[in-house]
């Protein structure tokens, strides 16, 4: 197993320690969290250290997953994409085999990812989401829980589609957009 560090130990951490468990593919050493979490235990891992201690981690042989969430958007997991990041894909997710899945991004247990569509890299592609065929997301871009993109549609970089929110197809969601909760874009 190749060895991952995460970045954030809050609730997305939870989230994502669950789903890198089952992926079976990395072995986590320790998370990087803030200075009065040091020491402290996350579902059975340690946080060994804050983001200036990150540096001291590098080699070609670790893997890292920003595992800070995106709802006040993606502005504080922007400051890692220099690192060598861990694409991770839950073992309970659909992805078609005629899809791109860049680095840093994890798609979450129960998501489906449909032919010929690509998700750029630092995304987080949440439990349930819904992409349909021919759709492009970009860069560092947050698809909540059971939300549904509709076939042919190019999500620009920064966005973050809330939970439950439904797009219709053949549609352009310009970059640093926020798509409220079970909202409808047209």
């Amino acid at each position: 197993m190749k060895n991952i560090y995460l970045i954030g130990g809050g609730g997305h951490c939870h989230s994502c320690i669950d789903v890198i468990e089952q992926e079976n593919k990395y072995e986590i050493k320790g998370i990087f969290d803030l200075s009065s979490n040091i020491g402290k235990d996350i579902l059975g891992y340690k946080v060994i250290g804050t983001d200036n201690d990150i540096n001291s981690y590098i080699n070609k042989d670790n893997y890292f997953l920003v595992t800070i969430g995106q709802i006040g958007g993606p502005e504080k997991r922007l400051d890692y994409l220099q690192l060598n990041l861990a694409t991770v894909i839950s073992p309970r997710a659909y992805v078609s085999k005629n899809s791109t899945i860049e680095s840093g991004t994890i798609i979450m247990h129960d998501a489906i990812i449909n032919a010929n569509t690509k998700i750029g890299s630092n995304c987080i592609i949440n439990s349930k989401a819904l992409i349909e065929h021919d759709v492009i997301i970009g860069n560092n871009c947050h698809i909540s829980t059971a939300a549904v993109v509709n076939g042919s549609v190019i999500v620009g970089n920064d966005t973050f589609i809330g939970s439950g929110a439904i797009t219709k197809n053949n549609i352009m969601i310009p970059e640093k957009s926020f798509v409220k909760a079970n909202s409808t874009v047209k």
